[in-house]
């Protein structure tokens, strides 16, 4: 007879916080509750973990499941358990964060969820549970780490110009970066493959447009190659 464990066990579940970038505005991807507790409310995508997958495998489903979304990128956040967070039962969350390119994704709200949508994260509305407290730590990783990962490449069309490269930064940032020396540091690290190209349909002076070549970053890398903004 296989052994089973006596003691009482949290559940647990994943949360995602899933960033996408316009040209004005860092948004976070919401879902609307359609279940008690809290149905009509807004919320991070996510669910309990199924006992026959991994956590990863949890919020790719969750993710999929609620928003119609597949083939992020997608990263562990932490690990949050207070006692109080869930009015239900005791639940223990992993959160991770996700990027996307918004253009490149039509969310569709689906099973638990009544609605999805896209909000300024400077503009959200109320969040239940402890998802506020989830989405300040994501984004405080998202600032932290866009600095010396390349994960902001994650957020853009895959042509860009260098304004809006550095206006990427500026938004996640929340703050102004000098023109001349962002472009200087950014051409410095020789990951941007020049396309040849400028842009099209602008009202303004077409800029050339760049790539981010992710084969020469990772060869850079293996060379021990830093990667800093």
């Amino acid at each position: 007879m296989p052994y089973t464990y006596k003691h009482a066990r949290p559940a647990l579940a994943v949360d995602c916080v899933v960033f996408g970038l316009d040209d004005t505005d860092l948004k976070v991807l919401l879902i609307q509750r359609d279940l008690e507790p809290f149905a009509g409310a807004w919320a991070l995508p996510g669910g309990f973990v199924h006992l026959d997958e991994t956590l990863d495998e949890a919020a790719r489903r969750e993710l999929r499941e609620e928003t119609g979304l597949s083939k992020v990128f997608l990263e562990q956040l932490y690990t949050f358990g207070d006692l109080q967070r869930d009015p239900r039962e005791r639940v223990v969350t992993v959160a991770y964060y996700a990027l996307v390119r918004l253009s490149d994704h039509q969310v569709q709200a689906a099973t638990d969820a009544r609605n999805a949508a896209w909000f300024g994260v400077d503009d959200l509305p109320d969040l239940v549970f402890d998802h506020a407290d989830i989405l300040d730590l994501a984004l405080k990783r998202l600032q932290g780490k866009v600095r010396y990962q390349p994960i902001g490449f994650e957020l853009l069309p895959p042509k860009f110009s260098l304004t809006r490269l550095q206006r990427m930064y500026e938004i996640i940032l929340e703050r102004p970066l000098d023109k001349r020396n962002f472009r200087k540091k950014v051409l410095s690290l020789d990951i941007l493959q020049d396309l040849d190209e400028v842009e099209q349909d602008v009202a303004h002076r077409a800029a050339r447009l760049y790539r981010f070549d992710e084969r020469k970053y990772r060869q850079r890398v293996r060379d021990g190659f830093n990667f800093e903004l």
